[in-house]
């Protein structure tokens, strides 16, 4: 199918008509290969493997960690043991310092009903309790809630994207090994399967409620109520794909956030340093927050992924780059389900009218992926 439309001129003018066509004719952004449905649904694994990690943690640090300042033992999940201490000096462990490079991007772009619902009085209001609850009785906390009353607050916002990505990300971690044991029974053969599969679960999570709830001293509060209307597409989705595949931050050490030296825009919605326009190059380098996630990665790869790498010209030299590589396929598959789950129509509709809504918001994203690295991942 795709050789096909690279023959046929494209249907309008702009510069990535093709993939808009591509889209339409029921394809994804990244091509439909043997090799590619392989290394996607073998990255996708080791992935969701990694996320079970990462949404529990991140879910034990907002329910169990709530205004704790100095939390040495924030990623033990509660199990504190001397094994497992030394494990952690030895960094024999989950990397989950990337998962909250991830909640930091969605909580400073913000974006979606929580970050409406977080700045309205209905949190402050909820919030106030839990949080008068928990500096009960301890002296500094009760001053320094006084002298400075949003400190405190906005600590809790912070720990309300804490619980926001873990209970997205329990979605994705199904979602994604889900994925993995079908293509192990054969019923997942190409890209446009893949997505498919994607776009499937996150339509059947749409509705699901963002809520989150502390227990203090023995009484619940609930932070985020099921009466608020959070939801898991608008409001956990829409803003992590908006925060971590597009905007991103930049990363220390690569550029200056000197103002003078105007190397990163002024205006974050401009920002591009999320995912599908990252250079895999630097990904093993001190400083860059996805060396840690594809460290953590390359302990869960299926077997048939790693013997692709091996195979490569660098063998294993490079891991963490090639790793990179295939994440960055996957995540455009990934945007591919988004794209389609948003349309304001079904591609394949014959209406005039709704081919150039679906034309013109084809095009708004396009105008998005310019700059990205799509052109990249078609070389397979």
């Amino acid at each position: 199918m795709t050789d096909t439309l690279k023959a046929l001129p494209p249907s309008s003018s702009h510069p990535l008509a093709l993939y808009i066509d591509r889209l339409k004719a029921g394809g994804a952004l990244l091509p439909d290969t043997e090799q590619n449905v392989m290394e996607v649904v073998g990255i996708l694994k080791s992935y969701g493997i990694v996320l079970d990690a990462y949404y529990r943690n991140l879910l034990y640090i907002s329910e169990h960690q709530f205004l704790v300042f100095f939390p040495f033992f924030k990623y033990f999940n509660g199990d504190v043991s001397l094994a497992k201490l030394l494990r952690h000096w030895r960094h024999e462990r989950i990397n989950f310092e990337y998962a909250e490079y991830c909640m930091k991007a969605m909580f400073w772009h913000g974006g979606g009903g929580l970050d409406a619902y977080l700045d309205a009085p209905e949190f402050t209001a909820r919030s106030q309790p839990a949080i008068q609850t928990r500096i009960q009785g301890n002296p500094l906390l009760l001053s320094l809630h006084r002298l400075f009353p949003e400190f405190l607050p906005e600590h809790v916002r912070q720990l309300s994207y804490y619980s926001t990505l873990g209970q997205f990300w329990q979605v994705m971690s199904e979602m994604f090994l889900t994925l993995s044991d079908r293509y192990d029974q054969g019923e997942i053969q190409s890209i446009p399967q893949v997505v498919a599969h994607i776009q499937a679960g996150l339509v059947a999570a749409a509705n699901n409620p963002i809520t989150y709830t502390v227990t203090l001293r023995g009484q619940q509060y609930q932070i985020i109520p099921a009466s608020a209307g959070l939801t898991f597409l608008p409001d956990a989705a829409v803003p992590y794909v908006e925060a971590v595949f597009f905007r991103g931050t930049p990363f220390s050490g690569t550029v200056s956030y000197n103002a003078q030296s105007h190397q990163i825009p002024p205006d974050q919605s401009r920002f591009s340093y999320g995912a599908l326009y990252a250079d895999p190059l630097p990904i093993g380098g001190a400083g860059i927050p996805p060396t840690l996630l594809m460290q953590d990665m390359r302990h869960y790869l299926p077997d048939y992924l790693h013997d692709i790498y091996r195979r490569g010209k660098r063998g294993e030299d490079d891991l963490r780059v090639k790793i990179c590589e295939t994440f960055q396929k996957s995540m455009f598959c990934v945007t591919t389900a988004t794209i389609l789950g948003l349309a304001p129509h079904p591609l394949e509709t014959d209406e005039p009218e709704q081919q150039r809504q679906n034309q013109k918001y084809l095009e708004a994203w396009m105008d998005r992926l310019l700059d990205s690295r799509l052109a990249e991942v078609q070389i397979t």
